[in-house]
């Protein structure tokens, strides 16, 4: 009883402080755009990795650049720590709220603000979602190219923060290579203008630095994307294998080869299964050890020619049969269970744990081989989904969330997944950003040095500390001591 009274107490006292701050963002904002009560904050605890979680102390929903600037320079004064958010789909815990900060919200900023036909460019607001830009344009016979699964839900701020891929980033790039120029807004609440209307601008690419930033250089609060005629033709082939291994050897031949698809994605039998009870397409074969979906575009000839070599391919490596689709609703549903697989994943356990590591294609066998043996000394179930054709893994690592020590044990298995991607040359990230999650493996990945400089751009622009702190760098409170001595001595380097 006591110690109720004393938690009551400090609520009260946090309260009071809070009390004058809270009537700065009503005025900068508007009272309806200021979240404060304690049931309404709990929607924003946590992003698409809920094993992460912290309550904001408030959340604002600004609607204008002029808006977060104000939010941004009340947070400045009041010495308080900040975290941008868009839609809360991530998996990295970047979007996660830090205790006694604020939650600043874009998703309330979804304007399409310019179409520009003729020069292939709109600019939204971050709170557009990812699938709208595109249906701006599609009647004109355009698209926007980065096309996350989550694509119907995830917005283009959050995209920006972390470099968002998806389906279609083999030939046509990641978000990076659609952002033409950004206005942003600086940890210090000034507004900037970066990039420019044309591809290449002189000067330093800071469009390029500020995109996969992960919110700690500041907000992107308008965006000029770029965006692509649709292709002439369209094919989808499906091929579907008795070895996992085969599939991954596949589609190093397909890219040796010289064929470059729109986009090459694998799954495995587990993700298949799961899919079609979920789903119920029944167009992925249930007893196939792993399907490859391959999607070419381009000229009519060109597509024809690439298709049947591809089938040539797959068939020369193992693939039992070929399914090919040129009509758009047959494309649609080949791809549907793709694009469902994350969620269908929830039908295997109640909990599941994604990685997002990336290897070189040549390795995607031998990889898939030893996740498949991690598995069985773990205990643990592993369903892969992946875009296989830029070697950007997503193993699912599956998981009962009410047993206990179960979520660090799979924690373990997940950071085991990142070291073997890390081993044979690849990376702790394709799309899914460092955030929370894989910070503590930075130092496995890059040199003193390299980390230095990434702590010194960051200081440039972020010098107090206050935007998305604690993220995306190993820090002492989170991290094993062999990350704390690769980053203690940097000199120059304020750790926060």
């Amino acid at each position: 009883m006591l110690q109720r009274l004393k938690n009551l107490r400090k609520t009260d006292r946090q309260k009071k402080q809070w009390q004058p701050i809270v009537k700065e963002f009503a005025a900068a904002i508007g009272k309806k755009n200021v979240i404060q009560r304690k049931e309404e904050l709990l929607t924003y605890e946590c992003d698409g990795l809920s094993s992460y979680r912290q309550r904001p102390a408030i959340v604002v929903l600004p609607r204008t650049t002029e808006q977060v600037a104000a939010a941004v320079q009340i947070c400045a004064r009041h010495d308080l720590p900040w975290v941008a958010r868009g839609s809360g789909t991530g998996l990295s815990a970047g979007a996660l709220p830090v205790e006694d900060g604020v939650l600043i919200v874009t998703s309330m900023m979804r304007k399409v603000l310019q179409v520009d036909l003729e020069n292939q460019r709109v600019v939204v607001q971050p709170g557009v979602i990812n699938n709208w830009v595109t249906q701006a344009v599609s009647d004109a016979g355009f698209y926007y190219a980065p096309d996350p699964s989550s694509q119907i839900i995830c917005s283009i701020g959050g995209n920006i923060a972390e470099n968002s891929g998806g389906v279609h980033c083999l030939k046509y790039g990641v978000t990076t290579n659609h952002v033409l120029a950004m206005k942003v807004v600086l940890p210090d609440g000034s507004i900037a203008d970066i990039g420019g209307e044309v591809p290449e601008m002189p000067g330093y690419d800071l469009a390029g630095l500020f995109v996969g930033s992960e919110g700690t250089l500041g907000i992107a609060t308008e965006i000029t994307l770029r965006i692509l005629k649709t292709p002439e033709a369209v094919s989808v082939l499906l091929a579907d294998f008795t070895s996992i291994e085969d599939a991954g050897n596949a589609v190093a031949e397909i890219t040796r080869a010289g064929i470059i698809p729109a986009g090459m994605e694998m799954m495995d039998n587990l993700s298949i299964n799961a899919v079609e009870d979920v789903v119920a397409m029944e167009c992925y074969p249930r007893d196939a050890r792993a399907i490859l979906l391959v999607e070419l575009d381009g000229l009519q000839v060109e597509v024809d020619s690439n298709q049947q070599r591809v089938a040539d391919i797959c068939t020369q490596n193992g693939a039992r049969s070929i399914t090919k689709a040129t009509d758009p609703q047959k494309r649609a549903k080949l791809w549907k269970g793709r694009k469902a697989a994350f969620a269908a994943a929830g039908h295997l356990a109640p909990d599941y744990y994604v990685q997002d590591g990336v290897i070189p294609r040549t390795q995607l066998a031998s990889v898939l081989k030893e996740i498949e043996e991690l598995s069985a000394r773990s205990g643990y179930q592993i369903a892969n989904v992946f875009h296989a054709g830029d070697g950007n893994l997503h193993p699912l690592v599956l998981y009962d969330n009410s047993k206990e020590g179960a979520l660090e044990e799979v924690e373990e298995v997940a950071g085991e997944i990142l070291k073997i991607c890390l081993r044979v040359g690849g990376s702790l990230s394709g799309e899914h950003g460092i955030g929370e999650d894989k910070k503590c493996y930075m130092s496995d990945m890059f040199s003193e040095a390299d980390l230095a400089t990434m702590q010194w751009v960051r200081q440039v622009f972020n010098p107090r500390g206050q935007a998305n702190p604690g993220k995306l760098f190993p820090t002492p409170r989170t991290c094993g001591e062999a990350a704390n001595a690769k980053m203690r001595d940097f000199p120059g380097v304020d750790l926060y």
